[in-house]
């Protein structure tokens, strides 16, 4: 039987192309030209997480988050799209980095509206492409920083309080963790920094019902970590103690830290390619012992 040759086919080329095309669909960013498309310069691909070139702030106010773009930023300029709720803080937030030799923009979002919660992450991811002949790369870094810290109290003796509780800092992180993972595996790579918390792991009993709602976005954090592992993703948690930010202002507790030091150690996290950072560090051991204290001990000082 005579054999017959079959033209070669160059599918590795095709299949790169119709890869590109649908990751830019996902993401809302068809303008970007596909591998093997025109003239345009292609995009930038994704820079490692301790040195990004943009980044995007999910909590645009937090204190915590703020700092750790600066100090991400700290020895390059970066693009930064800090997502909040519209107002004073927020433009203040976004002019002070500007002021700084960042580029900043806000886009709105709040916790308490899901309406919000995909248009924003929509219009953080879709700027990539080309602008003005450059090439704009794609989004390096999300830190997901919302959340509030309540009346201990009245966050469980309240119902409704308790039910916007979870909503603000478990139901909300979550969807946008959940987004924000596939807009990354969409295009390749990038980290998500989500800001948990020490409570999430032990939390005190005056703050129970705090360390419940953080512990939920721990737990789904973790375990996206582990199923976006392979797509180049990277989820980085964050478990700061107490730390004297504004949204602490009149509580006190031993361990305490900065918001800068917190940004350090995650920077230094991203940059060894931990998964989980603890702030300060010994943190994990204090939460560690009063994991497996006797509950009779902890009743008695109160922990």
């Amino acid at each position: 039987m005579v054999g017959v040759r079959l033209p070669k086919l160059p599918l590795g080329d095709l299949a790169d192309r119709v890869s590109d095309q649908l990751a830019n669909r996902l993401t809302g960013r068809d303008d970007v030209p596909a591998a093997g498309g025109g003239a345009a310069p292609r995009a930038l691909p994704v820079r490692p997480a301790h040195e990004p070139q943009r980044v995007v702030l999910l909590g645009g106010t937090s204190d915590i988050g703020l700092a750790l773009v600066r100090r991400l930023g700290r020895e390059r300029p970066l693009d930064v799209v800090l997502a909040g709720r519209p107002g004073p803080r927020l433009s203040e937030a976004v002019a002070a980095l500007v002021a700084e030799g960042h580029t900043a923009r806000a886009v709105p979002l709040d916790a308490r509206a899901p309406s919000t919660w995909s248009p924003a992450l929509a219009e953080a991811f879709g700027s990539r492409g080309v602008a003005a002949g450059v090439p704009v790369g794609p989004v390096d870094v999300v830190v997901l920083a919302v959340g509030v810290l309540p009346d201990g109290k009245r966050s469980w003796q309240d119902p409704t309080a308790a039910a916007d509780l979870v909503q603000v800092n478990t139901a909300a992180p979550v969807a946008l963790a959940a987004e924000a993972a596939q807009r990354l595996r969409a295009q390749r790579g990038g980290a998500l920094v989500v800001l948990s918390s020490a409570a999430a792991v032990r939390a005190r009993s005056t703050d129970f019902a705090y360390g419940a709602s953080k512990a939920g976005l721990d737990a789904f954090a973790s375990g996206l970590r582990e199923a976006v592992r392979g797509d180049g993703v990277r989820v980085v948690v964050v478990r700061p103690g107490f730390v004297r930010t504004r949204m602490t202002a009149g509580r006190s507790a031993w361990l305490a830290t900065t918001k800068e030091a917190v940004a350090d150690l995650t920077v230094q996290g991203l940059e060894l390619e931990r998964d989980v950072v603890w702030a300060p560090p010994g943190a994990q051991a204090v939460t560690e012992v009063l994991r497996w204290a006797p509950p009779r001990l902890l009743r008695r000082l109160r922990l």
